[in-house]
């Protein structure tokens, strides 16, 4: 496993907010500590070019001129472009990782599934996920799939990747919650909205089916928007998984024999370091 990392990223902070920068602290530590083989890489930071794939450049500038906060749950960093230009080079290298035969997982802030082409959003600036597919699709692969397990809908992704005929994007989501989308599927959008306090086994078995759809497509990578806010004692939403949940989750990664690379997203309970651990620890063992 290749931990794409960046102490950099936690340089940043708005006090009481919920994306902070112990959610990556309390992490390191632990993996660190209980995974010795597993190899730290520090990333590069996405080029202009390369977010350009994903987003308008009067975006890209939006945010690097950014003066006032783009709305009450994003706010205007100082220096936020390079965070998140940093967090989407780190996707890209997970993505570029695991095309090369490694897994791969980026620990890093901000997160990016929020972010649509012209829209900060979300606790998000860049659509990290969005630009790594779009970046493998200019290089070595032909087909990518997107699995979204986030607790909150990946709109800005949904937006991005929409219609594109390379891209299979599966979302699987309390519905109804922040954004307020991802009642409907079309075309190579497929989403999975799941009532608030729906029983474990199945949302489990939904994030399945989503998963075993998305193989269908017979995808060159599978890239993971994984959030860790379907977790039971998550602070910010509705639903009930438990850490051997997302164990399972990994295991199904460690299954499929298709190069994966998954993606920090949300995720704000005080257990976070023990999903993330479960998460890859169950990808990872054999």
């Amino acid at each position: 496993m290749i931990i794409f990392h960046d102490a950099r990223c936690l340089e940043y902070l708005s006090p009481g907010h919920p994306e902070r920068p112990e959610r990556i602290t309390r992490t390191v530590l632990p993996l660190k500590d209980r995974h010795r083989k597993w190899e730290w890489r520090e990333p590069r930071a996405a080029t202009k070019e390369e977010l350009l794939r994903a987003h308008s450049a009067e975006h890209i500038d939006r945010v690097a001129r950014a003066a006032q906060d783009f709305d009450l749950d994003t706010p205007a960093h100082p220096n936020i472009d390079k965070y998140a230009k940093k967090s989407a080079g780190a996707a890209i290298e997970t993505a570029r990782a695991a095309l090369h035969g490694e897994s791969a997982f980026s620990l890093m802030r901000p997160p990016g599934h929020h972010a649509t082409r012209d829209r900060a959003m979300g606790f998000c600036y860049f659509n990290n996920v969005a630009i790594a597919a779009l970046d493998a699709l200019a290089n070595r692969a032909e087909r990518v799939a997107i699995w979204d397990f986030d607790a909150h809908h990946g709109n800005g992704t949904e937006a991005i990747v929409a219609h594109n005929s390379q891209i299979a994007f599966a979302s699987i989501h309390q519905f109804p919650a922040y954004p307020g989308t991802g009642a409907q599927s079309f075309g190579n959008v497929e989403n999975y909205p799941v009532a608030p306090y729906t029983p474990r086994a199945q949302h489990v078995d939904v994030a399945e089916r989503a998963l075993q759809k998305l193989l269908k497509f017979k995808p060159d990578l599978v890239l993971v928007s994984a959030g860790f806010d379907a977790y039971s004692g998550d602070p910010l939403i509705q639903m009930t998984l438990e850490q051997e949940d997302f164990a399972k989750f990994g295991e199904w990664l460690r299954e499929i024999d298709i190069p994966a690379a998954a993606i920090l997203e949300g995720g704000y309970s005080y257990e976070l370091p023990e999903l993330i651990d479960a998460f890859l620890t169950g990808w990872t063992s054999k």
